[in-house]
């Protein structure tokens, strides 16, 4: 089967939902999160998963399914209402926070499935299928997300709406790191340069050693997928790890003609993924606020500049 780069493609609906696979155990963050999930740790005064959901509903996505697993109810409860926060806020006359409490319920319909066992992204994902159905949706994953002035999402799904295939999202990523991703060979990608840096993808290898790589392309925590990956996971048999690999489906589908593309981001990405990734995440953003941004900055200069070597 062969296919084209023209926008034209195979256009279809633009995806309204996502998926966000939190179901992992976090264990690089124990014992902080034998309690609380990775996904709700703090960046200064918003959890991780916010910002990922507020980055979804931002690109019109109005539907989010979280897949969840043992201890993580806690997840859902952010997004509910809290009447008696918002009348004690209501009575002190705090409307700023008293909106920002409210906005969290309001951001999309937010939904829940279990994964009763950790076996993998591949499956993580295939646990929405009666959710999703046949429709396109993203995935986000639960750990890291962009500046909310640079987004990526949006051309992803404009991107997909056309193709009606996959598009995932890359960074470039020096030689010496390209073992730690799934990396594309990619060639050039016509009729798109209104969605940014597309490429058109030709294959993936995960995690490849430096001499055997195929490009700086890496894949990272955002992909927009066809309904169809379902019935390919569903037959996909366990990879690397002894897990159920998204890229492995991925690869089923290219192999089976369908378009594959990319969008090369260009801003800044947070990875909360690892405890140095999150502080550098909090720092980062805590220094950009207007409220409490410079005399952070102006602290940490102090604080940095006082350490020996």
């Amino acid at each position: 089967m062969t296919t084209t780069d023209t926008p034209q493609a195979t256009p279809g609906r633009r995806a309204v939902k996502a998926v966000i696979p939190a179901a992992g155990l976090a264990t690089r963050f124990l014992p902080a999160t034998k309690a609380v999930p990775k996904e709700l740790l703090p960046v200064v005064d918003r959890p991780v998963l916010q910002f990922i959901v507020e980055e979804a509903a931002a690109a019109g996505i109005t539907d989010v399914l979280l897949v969840t697993g043992r201890g993580k109810t806690s997840m859902v409860d952010h997004f509910d209402r809290r009447p008696d926060i918002e009348e004690r806020l209501r009575s002190k006359g705090d409307d700023k926070r008293l909106g920002e409490v409210r906005r969290t319920s309001e951001l999309a319909d937010i939904y829940t499935v279990r994964q009763g066992e950790p076996l993998g992204l591949g499956h993580a994902v295939g646990t929405a299928a009666s959710h999703v159905g046949d429709e396109p949706f993203a995935v986000l994953l639960g750990d890291e997300f962009v500046e909310e002035d640079k987004p990526l999402l949006p051309a992803m799904l404009d991107l997909q709406a056309r193709t009606g295939g996959i598009v995932l999202a890359f960074i470039e990523v020096p030689d010496d790191e390209v073992s730690r991703y799934g990396i594309a060979s990619v060639a050039p990608a016509e009729g798109f340069d209104d969605l940014g840096d597309v490429v058109r993808v030709t294959g993936l290898v995960e995690k490849p050693a430096k001499e055997e790589s195929p490009s700086n392309y890496a894949v990272v925590g955002r992909y927009v997928l066809p309904g169809k990956i379902f019935d390919v996971i569903k037959e996909t048999k366990p990879g690397s790890g002894g897990e159920i690999q998204l890229t492995d489906a991925m690869a089923t589908l290219l192999a089976e003609g369908t378009p594959v593309h990319g969008i090369v981001y260009r801003g800044t990405r947070y990875d909360t993924g690892m405890p140095l990734g999150y502080l550098q995440t909090v720092v980062q953003l805590a220094a950009k606020r207007d409220d409490i941004g410079p005399a952070f900055r102006a602290w940490l200069g102090d604080y940095v500049g006082g350490q020996p070597g």
